[in-house]
């Protein structure tokens, strides 16, 4: 009876251990990427800085890899007040000038976050994915015509560190 014992305490204590290929990604790893995402963005371009609407927030889906998720405004925009209760059409056309302009710089930064964060994440399995989403904030009054609601980048950990085939490894979608 004791050896039967035994063999089901060993065979359920297999059963619970992570695979030893697989190592574990710390929340830690995670919290240094987030920050180090926020404080770009916020320092982005100074004196015309992205707003940051919340704080970046990253999980690791096991088997996928490290998903990182962000909402900014393009632009420190005005908004409405009872003293100011609306914008000329002339505005508008200014704030929504500006936020086309403000889109290929916050492409840019994604693509280089995308690679920094690849290099951080030691833990992460090379085929395993590091994707950034950022959620872009639009005023109901704006025009945000031709301006995408969310970004998104993703590439394998391994192709974001090599020189050779970081560029073509990065597929972006715009929604």
């Amino acid at each position: 009876m004791n050896v039967l014992a035994v063999l089901l305490a060993f065979f359920f204590a297999a059963q619970e251990a992570p695979p030893a290929s697989h190592a574990r990604i710390a929340r830690a790893a995670l919290a240094s990427v987030e920050k180090n995402f926020d404080g770009r963005f916020a320092r982005a371009y100074t004196p015309d800085a992205f707003e940051l609407l919340g704080p970046t927030r990253g999980v690791y889906l096991e088997g996928y890899g490290a998903v990182f998720s962000v909402e900014l405004n393009l632009i420190v925009s005005p908004n409405l007040t009872p003293f100011r209760q609306s914008f000329t059409k002339i505005e508008i056309a200014r704030i929504h000038d500006r936020k086309v302009q403000r889109l290929p710089l916050l492409k840019q930064q994604m693509r280089e976050m995308l690679v920094a964060s690849a290099a951080s994440l030691e833990n992460l399995p090379p085929s395993e994915q590091v994707v950034l989403a950022v959620s872009l904030f639009h005023y109901s009054w704006e025009d945000y015509s031709g301006l995408p609601s969310q970004i998104v980048m993703q590439a394998e950990r391994q192709k974001l560190l090599s020189n050779a085939t970081r560029d073509t490894a990065i597929r972006t979608g715009e929604f």
